[in-house]
């Protein structure tokens, strides 16, 4: 692929998953590292959700930049994320379900970040397929 010619798609995707990787791995690092006011404003957070977030967060940026150069592990490694994010999203659910302390907001977080991988995974699915040379 000419990379100075990229699909118009690959522009808000790359941008979403570097982005998204970077919030993430700031906002997880600052509860996992530093003891103060981001720990403190998490509130009930769940140990295991908040480990992975934080180390998808690497694997975010990872699939945004191989996206962005159009290699072929890329697309797989985005439908990784989606698929990884819907299990600890099921095992969260569990958690809960057993009378595990949570906050509502990770239900919110984790809602939004399954639905942004597997909209990435999708887009660089089927868009990628169309595009690749």
């Amino acid at each position: 692929m000419n990379y100075t010619k990229r699909p118009l798609w690959i522009w808000p995707v790359t941008l979403v998953a570097v982005g998204f990787g970077a919030l993430t791995i700031k906002s997880g690092g600052a509860v996992l590292f530093f003891d103060g006011e981001a720990r403190l404003a998490a509130g009930n957070y769940v140990g295991f959700v908040l480990w992975f977030n934080f180390l998808a967060g690497f694997a975010y940026i990872a699939a945004g930049l191989g996206l962005w150069l159009s290699k072929n592990w890329a697309t797989g490694l985005a439908m990784a994320i989606a698929a990884a994010t819907l299990l600890v999203f099921a095992a969260f659910g569990i958690h809960v379900l057993m009378g595990g302390s949570y906050e509502v907001r990770t239900v919110v977080a984790m809602s939004l970040r399954s639905t942004i991988w597997i909209t990435i995974a999708a887009v660089a699915y089927f868009l990628g397929r169309r595009t690749a040379v």
